[in-house]
């Protein structure tokens, strides 16, 4: 990749580089790209403006400032053997904080769906207990394996969750880290915040509540009779704001049923 790139000038390049434009919100834009036969990914952020910076903290937000979320949570999730976008390739600017420009250069997870588009067919082909089972484990194992990591994710939907196409079997790959926080030790809140958002996500699946307690007693590994003694209040909070999320988008009209 460093043949392939200006060393001297990567946000130059990064900023020039043609692509297909796959999402783009304010102060960032997502591309698809080809280079060298193989598909890349291009995050480029160029600012969210000091006004933007203040209403996050007003509402105790942590600001997205640019790419260095995303290349440190995959690097950090690489190093713990949790499978992510491999990072080729980050520059940040020393611009400040509101006005700072940086990307990331993520290779692309080849073969994968994520588990939102498999959901969807299970609306004309249930899934089998097998493979209900299957997914419940494999979401669990990555939850407590990012989270033992120390990584917020906070955009936690199944929908940023990939199965391998040829090996359902696989363990499952993180997407889509750019909100991302590290920490030594994930403190409870954040931890609260990405379950109660994954729980959000399958609402609306023909699951049953038998399958998100399969998910607890694999995500802490004991009892749900210990787990729920234990930290009673900790997963009434997951469930209650949950159902807030669901409220929230029903009213919006974002999931079934929402009009």
């Amino acid at each position: 990749m460093a043949s392939l790139l200006p060393a001297d000038d990567l946000l130059g390049w990064a900023s020039s580089v043609s692509g297909e434009v796959v999402r783009e919100v304010s102060g960032r834009t997502t591309r698809r790209l080809r280079l060298q036969g193989k598909t890349y990914y291009l995050k480029l952020h160029t600012g969210i403006g000091w006004r933007e910076i203040a209403k996050n903290w007003l509402s105790l937000k942590a600001p997205i400032l640019g790419a260095r979320n995303e290349f440190l949570a995959c690097r950090l999730l690489q190093q713990q053997a949790i499978a992510a976008p491999e990072v080729v390739a980050f520059a940040e600017s020393s611009d400040p904080p509101w006005s700072r420009k940086s990307f990331v250069l993520m290779a692309a997870l080849e073969d994968m769906e994520d588990l939102e588009t498999v959901s969807l067919r299970w609306a004309r082909t249930p899934p089998s207990g097998l493979e209900l089972r299957t997914l419940t484990m494999q979401v669990a194992d990555v939850a407590r394996r990012l989270h033992g990591a120390g990584v917020a994710h906070r955009d936690f939907y199944i929908c940023h969750l990939l199965r391998r196409q040829q090996d359902p079997q696989a363990p499952l790959a993180v997407l889509d880290l750019h909100r991302a926080l590290l920490f030594a030790h994930l403190p409870e809140r954040w931890r609260l915040r990405d379950l109660a958002a994954l729980l959000f996500s399958t609402l609306e699946l023909p699951i049953g509540q038998r399958t998100w307690l399969r998910f607890i007693r694999a995500y802490t590994g004991q009892p749900l009779r210990q787990t729920f003694q234990q930290q009673p209040e900790f997963w009434r909070g997951v469930f209650q704001r949950a159902r807030r999320l669901q409220s929230k988008a029903h009213r919006k009209g974002l999931v079934p049923g929402g009009g």
